[in-house]
């Protein structure tokens, strides 16, 4: 929802495999700009009213139709980020090691550019998509665990804080929590993501029940399972 309307429907997240950051809403907005893939900042989102369903854009309709276009099914590379950027006055957010690019960023305070070396390459962005990934195949150390069944995302800070793990590839019914940091590596090619733990020691970690919230005390007790410092939210 734009300050002035609706817009349409969220129907995808894209996320950097660098910082597990979700940097971009993918707007449905079929019935209002078709053909477009519309993006949307996590700069510019309200908190999710999630009893309506409703996810406020601090936009007009004015301000995301006048953004640079681009076709529905065209890649985003790093010189579209780019041209996207400008138009909205928003940091870069790739040459930096803060997880949104410039610290206590204010939209109209002037903004230092860092022209990347591959702007031209489509790859060179490192953005997935949460769609892409789900069913993605999970390898343990000593072989495959299951699948990449969704993701939990942190709405304060837009990032991913874990990755929910269907087993029933090995153990019917049963879900468990990856956290990113615990990710080796993914294999974009063959879509698996690979994880640096034995399939007993996945097995035996505290079951995941999509009906029940994610709280402090579950994840106190995921950590010190896996014997690691509770991440900060």
């Amino acid at each position: 929802m734009a300050k002035d309307g609706e817009i349409g429907k969220c129907r995808d997240f894209l996320f950097d495999d660098d910082q597990w950051a979700i940097r971009y809403m993918v707007a449905d907005t079929a019935r209002w700009l078709p053909g477009r893939k519309v993006l949307i900042s996590p700069l510019s989102l309200g908190t999710p009213q999630w009893p309506d369903q409703l996810l406020p854009v601090d936009l007009t309709k004015e301000e995301i139709k006048g953004s640079p276009l681009l076709e529905e099914d065209a890649p985003v590379s790093r010189q579209y980020e780019m041209r996207w950027s400008d138009h909205y006055r928003y940091p870069y957010y790739w040459p930096h090691g803060d997880l949104w690019g410039i610290r206590n960023y204010a939209p109209a305070a002037p903004l230092t550019r860092q022209e990347p070396e591959n702007a031209e390459d489509p790859q060179g962005s490192n953005l997935r998509s949460i769609k892409e990934v789900t069913g993605y195949r999970i390898d343990a150390s000593d072989g495959d665990i299951g699948h990449v069944e969704d993701f939990i995302i942190d709405d304060t800070m837009w990032s991913i804080r874990y990755l929910v793990v269907d087993t029933r590839n090995w153990l019917p019914g049963r879900k468990v929590l990856i956290a990113p940091i615990w990710v080796d590596h993914i294999r974009w090619a063959d879509e698996s993501v690979h994880v640096n733990m034995n399939k007993e020691r996945i097995e035996q970690s505290p079951t995941y029940d999509p009906k029940q919230p994610v709280n402090l005390g579950y994840e106190a007790r995921l950590y010190d399972y896996y014997g690691r410092p509770v991440a900060k939210p």
